[in-house]
């Protein structure tokens, strides 16, 4: 008889075990001759040699398909202990499973482009309206990257710029002040990982989301750093952001040139990076539009219309200062 313990690591054992522990139940009928305790995310087991590596190798077929699906069922399980086929492998085009196990993957070409950007060029500037899930579709290619281990740490990025109201003027102190400006990438994150170990993951470094102004005097490797809402830097700020790539690291800059909430007078750092830097050697440039809209309708809808209105507004300025 011997005792072993297996640590679950990079899952939720939440889902690994069941509803009621029904997962772990099932696992339990399937290896009668082994004394199996779950306790977090630990499994102690006490058994004979020949069934503790059986047993070793399933656990560990299951926890990679959790760690890749997010979600773990009745026939899964019976599948990987039998070593029948499964569906173990990912269908092409899927970047990663969401935490209802829905895939996460390009909905249109330009961003089919944009995954192709990121694998060919190690910085990605990808710019379009509102919903066309640029910033989306990064964070699930960073998040693939530190499943698969390409990358040791993840940092998200957006300027603290005001779209009506300031900062100062906000209750807190200047961690509360700033996380309304990040939630987007809170809430992309949490779509793509279990809670604990999401809050594992920033407890420990290894997913930062930090202002833009903290990103000065660092040395960004072996990550994927997304920078978002970069439309609203300046050219100082985008090129020390731009400036802080190190080793191992692929960047992506997200923005929208509808939303720029710079005052009129402040040139967008990312219009002048994207003139500057457009034919630089690997740096990937993807243009998004309103066909690449993943949201409700109506926004494709409120974008056309808002285009339409600045164009009107545009030409009808330029007949005044010709008169």
């Amino acid at each position: 008889m011997i005792e072993k313990h297996i640590v679950l690591e990079d899952i939720d054992p939440v889902v690994f075990y069941g509803v009621g522990n029904a997962h772990l139940q099932m696992i339990k009928a399937l290896f009668p001759k082994l004394r199996i305790v779950a306790r977090d995310n630990v499994l102690r087991i006490l058994g004979d040699e020949e069934q503790m590596a059986a047993f070793e190798e399933s656990i560990e077929k299951m926890r990679q398909h959790v760690l890749k699906f997010n979600a773990l069922g009745e026939e899964d399980i019976i599948d990987l202990v039998k070593g029948k086929r499964t569906k173990d492998d990912v269908p092409d085009g899927v970047v990663v499973y969401s935490m209802s196990g829905r895939a996460i993957k390009p909905r249109s070409e330009n961003q089919q482009r944009l995954v192709e950007a990121y694998e060919q060029n190690d910085m990605v500037f990808a710019v379009g309206p509102a919903g066309t899930g640029k910033t989306y579709l990064s964070i699930a290619l960073a998040v693939k990257a530190l499943k698969e281990k390409t990358a040791k740490k993840i940092i998200l990025s957006r300027p603290a710029v005001e779209a009506g109201e300031k900062l100062g003027f906000l209750p807190g102190d200047m961690k509360d002040k700033i996380d309304p400006y990040l939630q987007p990438l809170y809430d992309a994150l949490e779509d793509m990982l279990p809670q604990a170990r999401l809050q594992e993951m920033m407890e420990k470094h290894v997913i930062q989301i930090a202002p833009l102004a903290f990103m000065r005097g660092r040395t960004l490797s072996d990550a994927v750093v997304i920078l978002d809402e970069a439309q609203n830097t300046t050219p100082a700020q985008i090129r020390m952001f731009l400036t802080r790539m190190g080793w191992n690291t692929k960047m992506i800059i997200t923005g929208d040139m509808t939303q720029i909430d710079l005052p009129r007078t402040q040139k967008s750092g990312l219009i002048e990076a994207l003139h500057i830097l457009n034919n630089v050697e690997g740096i990937g440039v993807v243009n998004l539009n309103q066909k690449d809209i993943v949201r409700h309708k109506l926004v494709t809808r409120i974008v056309n219309a808002y285009e339409a209105y600045d164009k009107e507004y545009k030409n009808n300025n330029e007949s005044i200062n010709k008169d």
